[in-house]
Order: C-alpha cells, then sequence, then structure tokens
C-alpha cells in the first residue's frame, strides 16, 4: 500500500480505524488494510460505482468479481441406436459378425449448467450439454402438459438436434423403447431432458424417472 500524498484520515468501513487508503474503484469508501476490502466487497459492490478522476495514491485494488459457480443438476439422456459389430473367428479361419446395440432404456445423467451473468435478470442457467451433441446445433422445447393433458407444476425442456430430426436417423432406440414403439413418428438423434424448478423457468431442478410418463405421452404424439 502506498503512503505518498495527502493524509487524510477517515474511519475504515468495517473497523472505524482511522486510515488514509480507500477503494481505488469509487474513491468513496475508506478501509485500513485490503483484505478489509475483501471482507467488505460483497456489500460494497453495490454501491461501488467507478469515480470520475481517479487518483494513483492512497487506494487499495478492487477485488476482481468473483468467478461464476456452475450449477449441477440431474437430467435424462435418450441415446440414439448405436450399432457395433463383435468379431468371432471360426474354427475353419472364418469370421462371423454379431450386431450388438447399447441397452435401450433412457440414463440418468449430470448436467453443469453455466448461471446468467445478471442473476437478477431471472435468465435460466445455460446447460453445458454440448459433449451429447458433437458438431451439431441444438434446439429445445418446453414441455409444459404432462398426461392427459394436465399442466405441469415443473415444466420439462427437451433438448434434441434439428439436423437428426430432419434426416430421420438415427432413429432414438431408447425413445421407442418407452413408447413401446406405438409412436406414429419415430424420433430420431438424442435427446437430453431438464426440469424446470417452476413454471417461471428461472433455473433447474434434478429430473428423474418419474418425469417419463410426461415424455412418453409426448414422444407418442409426436408426428
Amino acid at each position: 500500500m502506498n503512503t505518498v500524498g495527502p493524509v487524510i484520515n477517515h474511519p475504515c468501513t468495517l473497523c472505524c480505524r482511522p486510515t488514509s487508503m480507500w477503494c481505488s474503484r469509487c474513491q468513496n469508501a475508506w478501509y485500513c488494510t485490503p483484505e478489509h476490502l475483501q471482507t467488505d466487497w460483497p456489500r460494497h459492490r453495490r454501491e461501488c460505482i467507478p469515480a470520475a478522476n481517479a487518483q494513483n495514491y492512497n487506494m487499495i485494488a478492487t477485488p476482481p468479481p468473483a468467478e461464476q459457480q456452475l450449477i449441477t443438476v440431474s437430467a435424462i439422456l435418450f441415446e440414439p441406436e448405436e450399432g457395433v459389430f463383435i468379431v468371432s473367428p471360426s474354427p475353419s479361419g472364418a469370421s462371423w459378425t454379431y450386431p450388438y446395440h447399447f441397452p435401450e432404456r433412457p440414463r440418468i445423467i449430470t448436467v453443469k449448467c453455466r448461471p446468467p451473468q445478471v442473476p437478477s435478470q431471472g435468465m435460466c442457467p445455460q446447460p453445458q450439454i454440448g459433449v451429447h451433441f458433437p458438431h451439431e446445433q441444438t434446439e429445445s422445447i418446453v414441455l409444459t402438459q404432462g398426461l392427459n393433458g394436465e399442466p405441469l407444476r415443473f415444466p420439462l425442456h427437451l433438448w434434441y438436434s434439428p439436423t437428426a430430426l430432419s434426416r430421420c436417423a438415427p432413429i432414438n432406440r431408447a425413445i421407442y423403447h418407452i413408447t413401446s414403439g406405438a409412436a406414429a413418428k419415430h424420433w430420431c438423434g438424442t435427446v437430453v431432458v431438464l426440469k424446470f424448478n417452476g413454471s417461471r423457468r428461472q433455473g433447474y431442478s434434478d429430473a428423474g424417472s418419474n418425469d417419463l410418463p410426461a415424455l412418453s405421452a409426448y414422444f407418442l404424439a409426436y408426428k
């Protein structure tokens, strides 16, 4: 801390100890140590307005903005059929190939969501789901009705690949499974489903198996 310049003592905002150092950003709050500014920063940042003419002495650097913490929630993953083949050599020297498919059931996964830059704006966190849609653009649908058209208290947010839907491949076997193959049109491509924490859709809560009936009803009605 620099002590060059005119000495004007003011009480420290946090402990009232006399000090000649102030916040470098607003020059309107006084602190005896950088640690006291750091401690008071969660409160002071709401009133810290940058000064028009900042001086270069007797100042304490303003702490940098806190790094945003990612929010983790449970989501439902519906994967398309991904066929692989098992090669088995026969005694005669020839090889036989047997098709193998991954389990045809939805899975509960963990998704990290990035909070909005300004939480007070009421915007929903952005889910980080790119790993499930490599090299594909995503779009989303908000499902607000469940079985028999009843409103959902916690709407469901479906993320999907419009490219996979338009080319009708690959067929999503997990969705085929929960609809027992009775849908008029097969859904294609990966689907990730998150669950809003309320009708205002300002955040997510954990999705689970109890959300499958509403999803099944939606996919059955898809045309």
